[in-house]
């Protein structure tokens, strides 16, 4: 598993959003798999405390569970994204049943997410199928990433998760944290000294 996107991947999949191009020193976190008590609630106080906006792709089934922590993901001001209602494996489901899960999701976040903000799309495991994609295209942007942090993975230590991440991420990065329980470990310890390495960019939501 790479820390930097590869460029062939990129190539292969190009209608897909990788990262943002910019001449500014701009960076956009991203956190998957919430909304949940605690964990959610670290990234939010953390983001707080370095005045940084990031996007938030929630599982639908997660926004049912904790309404409350979701709606503060909302009045902090960051971006909501759909993450399927179920956390869904694309290679192994039905493009019709994906595309529905992803609906059922959407209706969630619409409940309380209102306006005329662009939709967002993230593929839970980042594995989604051609077919998928060309229907999901229609009405969402389908944000994959430029550095993936592994917060959750247990054979790696907190200090190597943030190392990584730093050395994959450039201007333009989109950045993938997750918060979930899963990553928590490494996720606590890398995020604030993430923010910190990169005190001077700005970190703008999706």
């Amino acid at each position: 598993m790479f820390y930097r996107t590869p460029k062939l991947l990129k190539a292969l999949y190009p209608s897909l959003t990788w990262q943002r191009d910019s001449t500014k020193k701009e960076l956009y976190l991203t956190f998957d798999d919430g909304p949940i008590p605690e964990v959610t609630e670290f990234v939010l106080d953390t983001l707080d405390i370095f005045n940084a906006k990031a996007s938030f792709f929630c599982i639908g089934d997660n926004i049912i569970k904790h309404p409350n922590i979701f709606q503060k993901i909302v009045e902090a001001g960051h971006a909501i994204g759909n993450h399927t209602m179920h956390h869904l494996k694309g290679w192994q489901t039905e493009t019709s049943t994906y595309l529905e899960n992803t609906s059922l999701c959407q209706e969630e976040i619409a409940k309380n997410y209102k306006g005329n903000r662009k939709r967002l799309f993230r593929p839970p495991y980042g594995r989604i199928k051609r077919s998928q994609i060309k229907q999901l295209s229609q009405d969402y942007e389908i944000i994959m990433w430029t550095a993936l942090s592994q917060d959750y993975r247990a054979d790696i230590s907190p200090e190597n998760c943030l190392k990584n991440t730093i050395q994959a991420t450039e201007t333009g990065s989109i950045i993938l944290f997750h918060d979930s329980l899963k990553a928590e470990k490494n996720m606590r310890y890398a995020l604030p000294r993430f923010l910190e390495t990169f005190a001077d960019y700005d970190f703008k939501a999706l």
